[in-house]
């Protein structure tokens, strides 16, 4: 053997000599020791605490962007509730929820308290797996932080307190002092939130509800969740209620008969009536996605400053007041009392969210119009139809380039060409227009030629561009022909975070509320407002001048004033919905009605506001140009600086069919949904042309000529001086 082989041996020796099995066994024991010792120690140490800071909760301060005060809140909404007042079925299901080992644990889980730690450590956030006596504990002794301090102190203190307390006592204590959403701590408020009862008049699905809803109470609130956090809730309901079938507190044939208990729409809580009400969530809700808690929110000590500008949410209260309410009678007509209005009035440059009207006032009608999802954004949806063609270089079906003075078939009912899914759209008022170039479809909201037109971009892309510019995912896209007539869900927030993008250039424009956020012990960064270019410049110019024809000389004239503006109308599905989406260089602003009956059901507006249909050309482009007057002092010299397709577009001569266009139209008229088009057999009036025309010669394209079928603007400017307005599915 080799001096070097020699050494290796005598070294693994000495290795194998220094860590035996048994010198590793015990070590891990005396380890082991250590830990107990010391975790002894600590159980020693650590007293029960007195009860919280939560008793003397401090207010949350809102400011205006100006720093006047808006509102303040803080008060805690809750009413102790003894364990006996609580139907014992109602009990159960919250142990059944959260802690199927209450009665006979010790307070603590080990394994979870632990992993909550590691997370911690790790940076992997907030994990589950604490008893109903650790987030007893949690709520009445300790504070929200997450961290690994206060998770010891909790098993600590929880142990103690299982040791000293009945369980009935622990389980009273977690039931009252939980936060259960919409401003309500513990089960009586949240039982008079949700079901407008007394927590001893719940019954055990009721009381599955509430439990369930613990686990995420924004997320798992039925009336504001989205389709994915209502299926969330809905499982853990189920859950919950198999759990009690389980463990032998629910009889399975009683549990086969119970249905999902939707609970009652939301109130708001007193002091928050007007617009305040709505300025205030929309805030709160801003900083959850951010990362705060609403239990965070709702311990206070917040001054949560608002972009909100003073005058001009005055300004937009006024003209809803004016062009809307003034004109309603709703103590007395039952048809007035349906008509909702919602807006949002956006910064393009900067993202902020300057004005915002979430209905007649928050105490009335607390679901706020600005940020609702459930309605159809209908034709304000064609423009981002032609920003993707636009942005994707689309073709028609014979191989031309779309732009603005491509030509398309503008037919009513005229079915689709390349669609695996038929669909054979009716124009408003079943009218035919022939041939017809992109700018005369945009200005007339021809649903024959965008149906087609998504046809020819693809549905998938155009979903894409619509996520890209700003529309949230959870909606129902639907990609067939029909998204072209706004079928999915959008809130006036979501419009007008959109058309910003388009009016900043293709630049991402996010929509927030929230200008500063400051705790005593902390500071949450603002939202970053402008990203990234999500679509071309040239793409969004485009679409920009596609919709000041809209304004200047289509669907959208009654938003016309001393500014350049472009915007789009857009009437839905049995008129349930009527919106105009518009904006100036300096304003992005997005104003919507809606039909809702006093039920939440989505009902029609026609012959509310005025007789037959309201559609997005009449209240709301009106209200839209009130606010938007007054918003810029009056009128504005500014004016689009865009690179656009500088095409000129030539309109074939009308066809026998075709008739002078009426800027409003105001008639009853059949609706543009996917739902109420004739099958694709339909016949039209004008026997249906071929998508590509091939007799329809594409139009010249010299560079930089002045578009000839755009007439002067109304308010004098010339060039760019409105801009798009979004018409939806106007019939």
């Amino acid at each position: 053997m080799s001096r070097a082989d020699t050494r290796r041996a005598k070294g693994g020796g000495r290795i194998r000599r220094l860590f035996t099995w048994k010198k590793l066994l015990g070590t891990f024991l005396v380890g082991c020791l250590l830990v107990m010792g010391a975790f002894y120690v600590v159980y020693l140490m650590v007293p029960v605490p007195v009860a919280n800071a939560q008793a003397t909760m401090e207010s949350n301060v809102y400011k205006y962007s100006n720093g006047k005060i808006l509102a303040r809140t803080g008060e805690i909404n809750r009413e102790i509730v003894g364990l006996e007042e609580i139907p014992r079925e109602v009990q159960n299901a919250f142990v059944a929820a959260e802690n199927k080992t209450f009665y006979k644990d010790n307070g603590v889980d080990i394994k979870g308290t632990l992993r909550g730690a590691l997370n911690t450590v790790t940076g992997k956030g907030k994990q589950g797996g604490s008893t109903i006596t650790q987030q007893y504990v949690k709520n009445y002794y300790l504070d929200q932080d997450q961290t690994v301090t206060r998770k010891l102190k909790e098993m600590v203190i929880a142990l103690k307190v299982d040791r000293q307390s009945k369980k009935s006592e622990i389980l009273a204590g977690y039931i009252n002092t939980s936060y259960y959403g919409r401003s309500a701590y513990g089960i009586q408020a949240a039982a008079q939130a949700y079901y407008g009862v007394d927590a001893s008049r719940l019954d055990v699905a009721q009381g599955a509800y509430l439990a369930s809803l613990l686990q995420a109470p924004s997320q798992y609130d039925w009336t504001s969740a989205t389709p994915t956090g209502r299926k969330l809730v809905e499982a853990r309901w189920n859950y919950t209620l198999d759990n009690m079938v389980e463990e032998g507190w629910l009889d399975a044939g009683k549990r086969t008969g119970l249905t999902f208990p939707v609970p009652q729409k939301p109130k708001a809580a007193p002091g928050m009536g007007g617009q305040t009400g709505y300025l205030v969530e929309a805030a709160n809700q801003e900083l959850t996605r951010q990362g705060i808690s609403e239990e965070d929110i709702k311990a206070g000590g917040w001054t949560i400053t608002l972009n909100i500008d003073e005058k001009k949410q005055k300004s937009l209260v006024r003209s809803v007041e004016e062009q809307l309410e003034a004109k309603l009678d709703r103590d007395k007509d039952a048809k007035d009392a349906t008509v909702q209005a919602g807006a949002t009035s956006v910064d393009p440059k900067t993202g902020r969210v300057l004005a915002m009207y979430g209905g007649i006032g928050a105490t009335e009608h607390w679901l706020s119009n600005a940020t609702r999802r459930d309605y159809q954004p209908a034709s304000t949806f064609k423009p981002i139809v032609l920003a993707s063609a636009l942005e994707n270089g689309s073709k028609t079906q014979d191989g031309r380039p779309i732009g603005l003075g491509t030509i398309y078939d503008g037919t009513s009912k005229r079915p689709v060409v390349g669609s695996d899914v038929p669909f054979s759209p009716e124009n408003e008022d079943d009218r035919d227009y022939g041939p017809v170039t992109v700018q005369k479809a945009t200005n007339s909201s021809i649903n024959s030629v965008y149906a087609q037109m998504i046809v020819d971009v693809g549905p998938g892309k155009v979903k894409k561009t619509a996520l890209d510019l700003g529309l949230r995912d959870g909606a129902d896209f639907g990609e067939r022909p029909a998204m072209s007539l706004g079928t999915m869900g959008a809130s006036t927030w979501d419009m007008a975070a959109a058309y910003a993008t388009l009016d900043n250039h293709g630049k991402k424009v996010t929509a927030t509320i929230v200008k500063s956020a400051e705790h005593k012990v902390r500071e949450i960064d603002p939202v970053r407002s402008i990203g990234e270019q999500v679509v071309t410049r040239e793409a969004a110019d485009t679409v920009t001048k596609a919709m000041t024809g809209v304004v200047r000389n289509g669907s959208g004239r009654r938003a016309a004033g001393d500014y350049a503006a472009a915007g789009k109308t857009g009437t839905s599905e049995n008129n349930r919905s009527a919106w105009f989406v518009g904006y100036t260089p300096e304003l992005v602003t997005a104003v919507g009605l809606f039909g809702e009956d006093p039920k939440g059901n989505q009902v029609t507006l026609t012959n509310t506001i005025n007789a037959g249909r309201a559609n997005g050309g009449g209240t709301p482009a009106e209200i839209w140009g009130a606010y938007t007057t007054r918003a810029l002092g009056g009128g504005s010299d500014e004016r689009f600086d865009l690179e656009a397709d500088e095409s000129v577009i030539v309109e074939p001569s009308p066809t026998p069919s075709e008739t002078t266009e009426s800027p409003v139209p105001s008639a009853p008229t059949p609706t543009d949904s996917p739902e109420s088009t004739p099958p694709p057999t339909s016949t039209a009036t004008t026997p249906p042309q071929p998508t590509d025309t091939p007799t329809i010669p594409t139009p010249p394209i010299p560079s930089k000529t002045t578009d000839p079928t755009i007439e002067p603007p109304v308010d004098g400017d010339g060039g760019n001086a409105n801009r798009p307005q979004g018409v939806a599915p106007e019939r």
